[in-house]
């Protein structure tokens, strides 16, 4: 009979065996694997189980070393050399016996470890597989809507609709432009009057200056010069007051041309 902890070692063999197995199965998908792995309950028993399975694990390292020692130990039984010492044959058999059971250890432990890495190996590749599955379906799905919405697309009614709603647009880009030289125009206008008025206003402020300066040199003449420059000093104001509504019309005017600018050049990139 094996001691306790062969026993161990080979119902670890046994179990990754079964396992390995049990992932051969055609009828299970990948993606159906991926699931189970990722479930709660196994990542729970993972996470409490994870340092108890490397301790298993090690005990096997160590297990196998036994068995290469007791290998070594017993291997040279039946060399010709050391036959002639045992004597017993009794002796001789138990021997055999035990170097019979450091090779059936050292195949126990050896399957072990190897299994184990095979078994993680199998593990890393079910998961790839069932990423794979997921990416293809997903770019499955992407192609069909994909081409789906080229259909959508080429149907004749709605590229009627569409170019019905093109020609509004270019409708309303003309619109747009027609009233933004409108605009343009006025604001033009608008612009050289002010102008005008603005060298008026300079003009009369002059003539205001050399008045009030020929007042102050005139003492005699000083009443009609006053009320000159009384009645000069209201145009001035007159003149003033014009050029700032002209000034406030230019301003609002070329507002007006800013909007109407920015709105044509979004039906350009529109179009």
């Amino acid at each position: 009979m094996m001691s306790i902890q062969w026993s161990i070692a080979a119902g670890f063999l046994y179990l990754e065996m079964a396992f390995i197995c049990l992932l051969m199965l055609p009828w299970i998908s990948a993606t159906t694997w991926r699931k189970i792995f990722k479930s709660r309950f196994l990542r729970y028993l993972e996470a409490q189980s994870q340092f108890v399975f490397y301790c298993l694990l090690g005990l096997l390292g160590v297990f196998f070393i036994d068995a290469l020692r007791e290998m070594y130990r017993y291997g040279d039984v039946d060399d010709p050399k050391h036959q002639g010492t045992i004597r017993d044959h009794d002796k001789e058999v138990e021997l055999h016996l035990k170097l019979f059971r450091a090779q059936r250890n050292f195949y126990i432990a050896g399957f072990a470890l190897y299994l184990f890495w095979v078994l993680k190996r199998i593990i890393s590749m079910i998961h790839n597989q069932a990423n794979l599955i997921a990416e293809k379906e997903a770019a499955l799905k992407q192609a069909a809507s994909a081409s789906a919405a080229a259909n959508r697309m080429m149907d004749g009614g709605g590229d009627g609709k569409k170019s019905a709603e093109l020609v509004k647009a270019q409708e309303e880009l003309e619109e747009a432009k027609k009233a933004r030289k409108d605009a343009e125009k006025n604001l033009q206008a608008v612009k050289s009057q002010a102008e005008n008025t603005s060298r008026e206003y300079d003009r009369l402020l002059s003539e205001y200056e050399k008045l009030e300066k020929k007042v102050r040199v005139l003492g005699g003449a000083r009443k009609d010069a006053e009320k000159n420059l009384q009645a000069v000093k209201s145009q001035a104001e007159n003149t003033s007051r014009e050029y700032d509504r002209l000034l406030s019309e230019y301003e609002k005017l070329e507002k007006k041309v800013r909007v109407l600018g920015g709105g044509a050049e979004g039906d350009k990139k529109d179009d």
